[in-house]
């Protein structure tokens, strides 16, 4: 890695502060040295030693591609730090966490989503603590959607190891010609999803040698940040929930069980691929920054959004946030610049800047939720689906939180196949669970 160095201006500042330069930098340049009479200069000074140059390492673990990140982050962080050389790195063959950590390659600011960012640095000592940083930079915290702050704080014990920088959250996509085609109305904000389920069930049908679906989504997302509130675990005790919460019955039987006319009658649960390659999905339950991740794709579907639906025992709920965290490293070697940074991009300026590119703020500020859009080529899109609900609250997390949701999300795929009913798969992700965990608290001994 290469290190740029400020520009000539810091150079120039440092020349100035010399001793010789003195006189020419002072008002009036009398070359006195203000008490002292004339020629009285007093010891002479050292030269101030230049600014040191400031390389700042950006590292996502989660695989985001450079130009990606650029757009994102990298194009308008430079535009506010000419002198700071932003470097990037993202997780590929070569350069996975692993891979650096035995390279002894310094990253300084690395990312990923709730959950996964404290899996991948605690286990490696590579978390910080920018508590003091944080109140030294004056980022007032009660600015940002209180779950996301509440998770970080709880994941880590009390110490803030990362902030948010965006959001994500469920939201219901649709596509407009399936509903043409066979007369149905639009989904609405505010639908519940028994109203959600029907619809889905009337629109699972065979026309035409096309079999439409009414209702995908991705299994994982929709575990990971179920509108439930379901923890994946008792931290206190190291269990699974899985099959002593009742909530996952309803949350398997909502979501898994009920969208079908017949259980196990489709073999594969259709996501965003479907959606806009064969375009033979009506609804789909998915991330609101499918937007600007696949601008290209969605182009080609004649299609919208509203709130993600919610139940009627609790009105207005939709999914938990999977916020996007951006931490310093232990590893940072500048973490006062680091720190600079990311207090930039928790501001009012860049979140008004990600929230008019469509990409979901962290901030509670409405002026800045506001602009959700504006300025995405999606701009006739119906944004404001993505503030709609309320928030579901995050349950606490663990380190291996990560691992129970592939496995819960598993079980709940093959109860979508009709391979296993509800009871059976929460008995077998229980065990599957608990040998992951132990495994996970071997590692950590």
């Amino acid at each position: 890695m290469h290190a740029s160095f400020r520009k000539a201006s810091s150079l120039t500042l440092a020349l100035c502060l010399t001793a010789a330069s003195l006189a020419a930098c002072s008002k009036g340049g009398s070359g006195t040295s203000g008490e002292g009479g004339a020629g009285d200069a007093g010891p002479a000074k050292q030269p101030a030693a230049p600014k040191e140059p400031v390389e700042l390492v950006f590292y996502a673990i989660n695989g985001d591609p450079e130009d990606s990140f650029n757009y994102r982050f990298g194009d308008a962080i430079r535009k506010k730090f000419p002198d700071y050389k932003i470097s990037y790195i993202f997780s590929q063959k070569g350069t996975t966490l692993p891979e650096m950590i035995t390279s002894g390659t310094r990253f300084d600011i690395t990312y990923h989503s709730i959950g996964f960012y404290e899996n991948f640095l605690i286990p490696n000592g590579l978390q910080y603590d920018m508590t003091d940083l944080i109140k030294k930079h004056n980022v007032d915290l009660n600015r940002f959607e209180t779950t996301s702050i509440e998770a970080i704080k709880q994941l880590g014990g009390g110490k803030i190891y990362s902030l948010p920088v965006y959001g994500n959250n469920l939201v219901l996509y649709y596509n407009k010609s399936i509903f043409d085609k066979f007369g149905v109305p639009y989904p609405k904000d505010g639908m519940t999803w028994k109203q959600t389920t029907d619809l889905a069930k009337n629109l699972t049908r065979q026309d035409g040698g096309v079999q439409y679906m009414g209702f995908g989504m991705n299994p994982t997302l929709l575990t990971r940040m179920n509108p439930l509130s379901i923890p994946n675990a008792d931290p206190a005790t190291n269990t699974p929930t899985i099959n002593k919460n009742d909530l996952w019955k309803r949350f398997y039987q909502t979501f898994f069980v009920d969208p079908q006319l017949t259980p196990g009658a489709l073999k594969t649960i259709p996501d965003n691929s479907p959606f806009v390659k064969e375009k033979n999905v009506a609804m789909m339950a998915y991330l609101s920054s499918l937007i600007t991740i696949w601008t290209d794709q969605l182009k080609e579907v004649d299609w919208d959004i509203v709130s993600l639906p919610s139940f009627e025992d609790n009105p207005g709920v939709g999914s938990q946030i999977n916020s996007i965290n951006f931490g310093i490293t232990s590893i940072a070697k500048n973490k006062e610049a680091a720190m600079e940074v990311l207090a930039y991009m928790t501001s009012d300026e860049f979140q008004t800047g990600l929230s008019k590119k469509g990409i979901m703020p962290v901030l509670k500020n409405e002026a800045v939720r506001s602009v959700l859009g504006q300025e995405s080529v999606f701009k006739d899109k119906n944004f404001k689906a993505v503030f709609q609900n309320k928030p579901a609250p995050i349950p606490p997390k663990t380190l291996y939180d990560a691992d129970l949701v592939t496995i819960y999300a598993k079980y709940g795929t093959q109860i979508w196949q009709g391979a296993t009913d509800i009871n059976t798969a929460a008995r077998q992700a229980e065990e599957e669970a608990k040998k992951k965990i132990e495994e996970h608290l071997s590692k950590a001994k």
